[in-house]
């Protein structure tokens, strides 16, 4: 009875939740799932995996920021490293579906950044440093972890770290339905109106449920 009594919570919790999430965004909610196939094969560079349509840049991520806004697209960071089963399972799972990967590779520009690498990267205040020190600067500590910018830095210049940040940062091990909820939330920016985003995430999970029977 009390495993019957916390299904129906949730799902209650869910639907109240879902007509808030829809009239929060700007543009309609796309489809809670869509085609999996047929399957988006990532590269291996190195000792990453990585995707065809990462950024390649100078790492200025004042520029690469610019860039992105201009092509009506979020900014995003994604830091990973060698021998990272999450990073992988990221890639060969999660991003393998094309419409994570359609949706994703639509609406942002992503920047894959190496948690121990060398390259040499600008911060949005100018500062130069390599990748290693980058992420140390901005506290990433696990991998994957994704970073969202916020869609308008006006009134930011010179800052670096969380008070650039959008959200909630995505961390390390994160499910297929997870990871795509949270590029929707962050694209159709929700987090402005709502924070909570396990709010959103439970509502559209129902909604996956439900087209599953």
């Amino acid at each position: 009875m009390r495993h019957r009594a916390i299904s129906i919570g949730l799902l209650l919790v869910a639907l109240l939740a879902l007509p808030r999430a829809l009239s929060l965004a700007a543009e309609p909610l796309p489809p809670p799932i869509g085609p999996a196939e047929p399957k988006v094969a990532p590269l291996k560079e190195g000792s990453l995996y990585t995707q065809t349509w990462f950024v390649n840049s100078f790492l200025d991520l004042r520029d690469d920021y610019e860039q992105a806004r201009k092509a009506g697209k979020r900014f995003a960071i994604v830091f990973e490293q060698n021998g990272c089963p999450y990073c992988v399972k990221m890639h060969t799972e999660v991003l393998a579906q094309r419409y994570i990967n359609d949706y994703v590779r639509t609406h942002f520009d992503v920047i894959q950044l190496d948690l121990f690498g060398a390259r040499e990267v600008t911060d949005f205040d100018g500062r130069k440093m390599t990748e290693k020190k980058l992420a140390e600067r901005w506290g990433v500590i696990f991998t994957p972890t994704i970073i969202f910018l916020k869609h308008d830095l006006t009134g930011l210049e010179g800052k670096f770290g969380r008070v650039l940040e959008a959200s909630e940062r995505m961390p390390a091990g994160m499910g297929a339905g997870t990871f795509y909820d949270m590029f929707v939330w962050v694209r159709l920016r929700l987090y402005e109106q709502d924070p909570n985003f396990q709010r959103f995430h439970i509502a559209r999970h129902q909604e996956r449920e439900a087209l599953k029977k």
